[in-house]
């Protein structure tokens, strides 16, 4: 392998690094590893490509969440062009911010879901008691027991209320 120096126009550099790197024949050495991170030239497309990145592991993470299977792919794909880029990057903000909405969305429903059962095992003891003019009992209350959440789980058991009767 030789060592050589490329000086390429500024317009031409995204195309001709991304065809190097799609040809597997090219080694790249930072000529100046003094220099600090962000006074680099490429800085912005740098930081929007980790910015990609991040939204990528959001997705991912979510789609493993739910529990599907994400297909390997066959070959990589090459590098895109900044046009593709540019689309790949909406697309990416759009679809981050439905799943957010939609997890958002999830919550409040499953929040509102428990709420309703809840109250809806509140008017349950509650017409029972003016049914029978006594509180049930807690035998009465377990069999009255709440049924589980969108998620299959058993919320938390409610304490039977002391028993009184009408006097």
């Amino acid at each position: 392998m030789g060592l050589c120096q490329l000086f390429l126009q500024t317009e031409s550099a995204y195309s001709i690094v991304a065809e190097l790197g799609e040809l597997g024949i090219a080694q790249f050495r930072d000529l100046n590893p003094n220099v600090n991170a962000f006074q680099r030239k490429y800085v912005n497309e740098v930081r929007r490509c980790e910015e990609m990145e991040r939204k990528l592991r959001y997705i991912e993470t979510e789609i493993r969440r739910e529990k599907i299977i994400i297909p390997d792919a066959a070959e990589t794909p090459a590098a895109p062009n900044q046009r593709q880029l540019v689309e790949l990057e909406a697309t990416l903000d759009k679809v981050e911010g439905e799943i957010r909405e939609v997890n958002t969305n999830t919550l409040a429903l499953k929040k509102s879901h428990n709420e309703l059962v809840e109250l809806s095992h509140i008017l349950r003891l509650t017409q029972q008691f003016f049914d029978t003019g006594m509180a049930p009992t807690e035998e009465e209350v377990m069999a009255m027991a709440m049924p589980p959440d969108v998620e299959g789980h058993h919320q938390q058991e409610v304490q039977a209320p002391p028993r009184r009767g009408l006097t």
